[in-house]
């Protein structure tokens, strides 16, 4: 008899709320988007199996992505 695993549902980002934990992260990103609204950033993150994101302003957001080597998308 053959199980099958459960589905999926859908996948919910995780808020990462420390600067040193995220800044772990953007090593092991597949992609990243930035998002600003105002004088605020959202940085998203993907790795291969889990979306992060980070508030901050968008100085520091511009600050967190300037030396990675993953393609940065602005939105």
């Amino acid at each position: 008899m053959f199980i099958s695993a459960p589905p999926r549902g859908p996948v919910v980002p995780k808020e990462i709320t420390a600067k040193d934990q995220f800044e772990k992260l953007l090593e092991q990103a597949t992609e990243i988007r930035v998002s600003r609204h105002g004088d605020e950033a959202k940085v998203k993150l993907r790795t291969r199996d889990v979306l992060y994101t980070f508030k901050t302003t968008s100085e520091e957001a511009d600050a967190l992505v300037k030396g990675v080597k993953t393609p940065v998308a602005e939105f």
